[in-house]
């Protein structure tokens, strides 16, 4: 289904492709984030149960400018894994920095599809294993159309990563869309639109919520593109933890874990044993709904999930043969990251909540490598004097506590 609306959507993409990328920035970093990051994938998706050895089909609806695209396939190829990364959008404009990018890599492990992702189920692609759609369902004539559609090339067994905007950590910018549509209409022409929306931001009263919120940056630093994606979008929602809930439901997906999952705990945001106590009996989805309310930063949710009916694999942190395996920050710089008092600072938006972890916990993070299974971990420290009912402990508290936290997973097998 398309509309005017969508039909400006697609221009406006067009003359700004988003997000603002330069392909020559390619050689100095690699952008990471969530969803699609592989060790989020074989960790969350999949349980750390499907053999690196096996192809992986991966789709990046909506693909943009490519840093979900690119981060993949990057990953992959460092790794050795094989399979292919589709990237999948219509824009003619964004799939030109994707491709330059990927260039400037030599990545040669991607598809590109100039394609709208709605029309997924008539174009023969698939079926893949794991499907990304970041930023993308906020912005459709019908979200649970766009679901459908994604669906139809999931293989069985799949998984889904995606990302929807959220209304507390976006606090403002409804406000000036709102002032905008009527100081910059859409008659006007898209340059006309950016230097209104510029001299707005500039003059913006000290009440102003949007003044005041740090949690996104793109009218400041994120170009024209970035400006327009996020005050002049002629459409975008955001949804609630029970909106965003009910919105997969509908489409047969259920979460296997919002992201990061401490953010999603109340318990951590409620020392008072008595409020604390209120909680029992509450689902998943209630709990997750109140932390977001009373976390109050949220912008985005970010969640894997997998069919209704699909079975969620939990990765298994006990097996002896089990590969934890760091994200992105190694266990020296965990260890060193942690305070007197055996706790790690996690930061989410502003919001800062203290890790609890136990004496041993340096000990074993520092054993991290990516290949040492936790059985070669516990024998290291059993030759250290660690006695195995003490390492089991340890690790269990270990691996509970930063996992929650997205900063140790449990890595795909070998084969």
């Amino acid at each position: 289904m398309s509309d005017a609306t969508d039909q400006r959507l697609a221009e406006q993409y067009e003359a700004y492709p988003y997000p603002r990328r330069d392909p020559r920035d390619e050689a100095k970093r690699l952008i990471v984030g969530s969803p699609g990051h592989l060790r989020e994938i074989d960790h969350w998706v999949f349980g750390a149960a499907r053999p690196a050895t096996r192809p992986l089909r991966a789709l990046i609806a909506g693909g943009g400018t490519g840093d979900a695209t690119i981060m993949l396939a990057q990953q992959m190829a460092r790794l050795g894994r094989p399979g292919r990364v589709t990237w999948l959008d219509r824009s003619a404009a964004a799939l030109s920095v994707a491709r330059g990018r990927a260039q400037v890599r030599g990545l040669e492990n991607i598809a590109w599809e100039q394609r709208s992702l709605l029309d997924l189920p008539g174009l023969g692609l698939g079926p893949f294993d794991y499907v990304d759609c970041c930023g993308v369902l906020h912005h459709l004539p019908d979200p649970a159309e766009g679901l459908r559609a994604l669906l139809s090339v999931l293989a069985p067994g799949g998984g889904l990563g995606l990302m929807v905007y959220a209304p507390h950590g976006r606090t403002g910018v409804y406000m000036i869309q709102d002032v905008l549509r009527r100081l910059a209409p859409a008659e006007d022409t898209p340059q006309q639109r950016l230097d209104v929306a510029r001299r707005v931001i500039k003059h913006l009263p000290d009440t102003q919520w949007l003044k005041h919120n740090r949690y996104f940056g793109d009218h400041i630093d994120g170009g024209d593109a970035g400006l327009y994606d996020l005050l002049l979008n002629p459409r975008d929602r955001c949804y609630t933890v029970p909106e965003f809930h009910a919105l997969l439901a509908s489409a047969g997906l259920r979460v296997v874990s919002w992201m990061e999952p401490m953010r999603y705990d109340p318990v951590p945001l409620l020392p008072d044993p008595k409020l604390r106590a209120r909680l029992e009996g509450m689902d998943v989805t209630e709990r997750a709904a109140l932390a977001e309310a009373l976390a109050g930063n949220m912008s985005v949710h970010i969640v894997y999930c997998v069919r209704t009916g699909d079975p969620v694999r939990r990765p298994d942190p006990g097996a002896a043969e089990a590969v934890p395996i760091c994200r992105e920050i190694d266990g020296e710089t965990l260890v060193r990251g942690m305070r007197p008092d055996g706790t790690l600072l996690a930061a989410f938006d502003g919001l800062r909540i203290p890790v609890a972890l136990p004496p041993l916990a340096p000990a074993i993070l520092k054993l991290i490598d990516g290949q040492r299974s936790v059985g070669q971990i516990a024998a290291v420290l059993a030759g250290r004097g660690t006695k195995p009912e003490a390492f089991a402990k340890a690790w269990q508290q270990t691996f509970t506590a930063l996992e929650r936290i997205n900063r140790v997973l449990l890595a795909a097998p070998a084969g």
